[in-house]
């Protein structure tokens, strides 16, 4: 006769939880998220040190809401038919910004400063044809101001305009590309030197012949590149005491002023 046992029975039942060894793979994804912010990042910083500064300064302006891209409504006729906020001639009739109005009657560009404009474009390479390459465009900033086109050319590291009172031979192919551009037009130029100050205090300081040599020069390198002479209205040296860097030794300082004045050539 079997003997009945009261023991009670135990079962065992193991939980199995689906994903637990990967934690779902989110971890993935946020890793990818890492590697493509660094890598943006890398990318952004070659950029800006394989960019020069006049390059640099059109990009920032090209995503600029304010400055103007074209010159052209995008609108069109009819009842919807605005301006485009990037038109040129929509912010110098309106105010709302772009080219400052140089004509002093709230009106259109002045045809004269219109067309130190169009020469502008030509100069820094956005007008479609390149006429200075990399290297001649780390030493050139352009503006329009209320005498004109200014084309300001400076030293830049390792890289001088001048060494003493040679000419660099950049500063030569930079000569002849501004009297091309130069050709374009009529109206009259002036060119001035600038120095950066000395470190020491010393008797005899050079800045004023510096000055008036450099500009002297590239006088020279224009009119030999085909720019007539009688175009020439000054050349002028002001050695330190018109700094473009307020440290007044700075290598920024070292620099010339090719200015394509206002107006026709009377």
């Amino acid at each position: 006769m079997a003997v009945q046992s009261n023991a009670p029975v135990i079962i065992k039942r193991k939980k199995v939880v689906a994903g637990d060894g990967h934690h779902g793979g989110a971890w993935k994804v946020a890793y990818a998220d890492f590697v493509t912010a660094m890598m943006a990042f890398f990318m952004l910083m070659w950029l800006l040190n394989s960019t020069s500064e006049q390059q640099r300064t059109g990009l920032a302006d090209y995503f600029a809401p304010s400055i103007p891209l074209s010159q052209v409504s995008a609108g069109g006729e009819g009842m919807f038919g605005g301006e485009d906020i990037a038109t040129r001639d929509t912010f110098i009739k309106s105010g709302d910004g772009g080219t400052p109005d140089l004509g002093g009657d709230g009106g259109a560009v002045p045809p004269d400063v219109a067309a130190l404009e169009e020469l502008e474009t030509i100069l820094i390479g956005q007008g479609g044809e390149v006429l200075l390459s990399d290297r001649m465009m780390r030493h050139v900033v352009t503006r329009i101001t209320d005498e004109g086109l200014v084309i300001e050319l400076f030293d830049v590291p390792e890289a001088p305009l001048f060494d003493g009172v040679s000419p660099s031979e950049t500063t030569q192919e930079l000569a002849k590309v501004i009297a091309r551009v130069a050709t374009m037009v009529t109206n009259g130029i002036a060119i001035e030197g600038h120095v950066a100050a000395r470190p020491l205090v010393i008797a005899d300081n050079p800045v004023w012949q510096l000055s008036t040599d450099h500009a002297a020069i590239f006088r020279t390198l224009l009119e030999g590149a085909g720019l007539p002479p009688e175009r020439l209205r000054r050349v002028t040296g002001h050695a330190d005491r018109e700094p473009a860097d307020p440290i007044p030794t700075a290598l920024r300082n070292n620099r010339l002023e090719v200015i394509l004045l206002r107006g026709p050539l009377r």
